[in-house]
């Protein structure tokens, strides 16, 4: 008894343990919030969180732990809201996804998560897979630290119409698809209800719809809607049931006014996104998510590796087109959030598309906005990450030169990555 008294009392005097802390120096930090570049500044990080910024002349770290940047531009972690992490990239072979197992997607999830960390995206939306959860368990084991990779918010599956963009296609129509790739199918506001219901069961981060036909699914106009207005609102007010929110993948022109009037939170792709849709987004807090880039890419290999026609026109009808209409938005003042559609081209290359913005509108300092504090407000979750303030995750990239003279550094040379306070990529 006296043993047990004992080792309460101590327990009971002793000090709290010391956070951890760390102390990264930053030649030039990049303040996503003021949108301003302060030169050498010291950071305090305590339990993966900042918790300090300071000009580094106003005194030494009490403490030789320090993460020396001093030679580079210090950003946050980069944020891409459009990404499909599971399983192979896109390739000729519509029929790929039945052709891999569950092992099989996971592991090539594990290892797409590790590149595109290292690459400097700390923080990802997976906007849905073709064989359903699969995201949601690389979620988790991310979380749970059995793989290295960024943090991911997910869907779970793409909610769409039979036969529709969401779905593995181009198979004879007596091909029984599994069910695990079609839990997201839903013909009617009722149906698209259930669905929902049983994404949020399963823990999804947000609901994603396909509005509207898309480039790769063969078989579909990505002009045309595949929802009407009235079955978008049904997943949005189901979603909203649990404070979750609806992204939707939209290309044409009609989709897009729909899933905004809807109340979507973000639109996808916006590939002819016209005067309208810009006047109902900027009515609403409704996001543009474009890959800008990708357009370029898939012409490239696709040509090369042999991809359909249909496949390859639709993206020559779709790439330019976009591109237009995202100047137009960017001009009018349309809310941006960067997204690539990784999966579409290799993981790990997602910064490419910096370039891209910029050539179609963007100041550098905008893109990298796009990529941090606008992503975050786009999740509602700034006050938690997307910039280097007291209280955020301490998510951090060192790039060498200046990416606001030359932002595709952030592509060719990017030198450092940190994720919660620990470096997984170092110069």
């Amino acid at each position: 008894m006296r043993i047990i008294v004992s080792l309460l009392l101590a327990l009971l005097i002793a000090p709290l343990a010391a956070a951890e802390t760390s102390w990264v120096r930053a030649g030039r930090l990049v303040d996503v919030v003021e949108g301003r570049v302060l030169s050498d500044q010291l950071i305090r990080i305590e339990d993966g969180r900042f918790t300090e910024v300071r000009p580094y002349a106003e005194g030494l770290p009490p403490s030789d732990d320090i993460i020396d940047w001093s030679d580079f531009t210090v950003l946050p972690g980069l944020m891409d809201m459009h990404t499909h992490m599971v399983g192979d990239i896109a390739s000729s072979n519509v029929a790929a996804p039945l052709m891999s197992s569950q092992a099989r997607d996971a592991l090539l999830g594990a290892a797409n998560a590790h590149a595109t960390l290292l690459a400097g995206f700390t923080t990802v939306r997976d906007v849905g897979a073709y064989r359903a959860y699969t995201d949601v368990a690389l979620r988790d084991a991310i979380n749970a630290g059995n793989v290295e990779g960024p943090r991911m918010y997910v869907s779970g599956a793409y909610i769409t119409v039979s036969r529709g963009g969401g779905e593995v296609s181009a198979l004879s129509p007596d091909v029984v698809i599994p069910d695990e790739f079609r839990r997201g199918v839903a013909d009617s506001a009722d149906q698209v209800r259930q669905r929902v219901r049983e994404l949020l069961a399963a823990g999804v981060d947000q609901i994603k719809v396909i509005a509207t036909g898309a480039v790769l699914t063969a078989g579909t106009n990505p002009g045309a809607p595949e929802y009407s207005e009235a079955e978008l609102r049904a997943a949005v007010d189901e979603a909203a049931t649990r404070g979750v929110y609806v992204a939707a993948h939209a290309h044409g022109a009609e989709g897009i006014h729909r899933a905004v009037r809807a109340g979507v939170r973000s639109i996808e792709h916006g590939s002819y996104l016209d005067a309208e849709g810009i006047r109902l987004m900027r009515r609403r807090p409704v996001w543009l998510v474009a890959d800008v880039y990708n357009g370029d890419y898939i012409d490239e290999i696709g040509r090369r590796d042999g991809w359909s026609e249909e496949v390859l026109r639709k993206n020559r009808e779709t790439t330019q087109t976009q591109r237009d209409g995202f100047r137009a938005a960017v001009r009018a003042g349309v809310r941006i959030a960067f997204g690539t559609d990784a999966w579409v081209f290799p993981h790990g290359e997602n910064a490419r598309q910096f370039a891209y913005m910029v050539q179609n509108g963007m100041t550098p300092m905008q893109a990298i906005q796009s990529a941090t504090i606008n992503a975050a407000e786009m999740m509602g979750r700034a006050d938690d990450i997307g910039s280097v303030r007291t209280g955020r995750r301490a998510d951090l990239v060192a790039v060498r030169g200046d990416p606001l003279a030359d932002v595709n550094l952030l592509y060719t040379d990017l030198v450092g990555v940190m994720k919660d306070g620990r470096v997984v990529r170092t110069p």
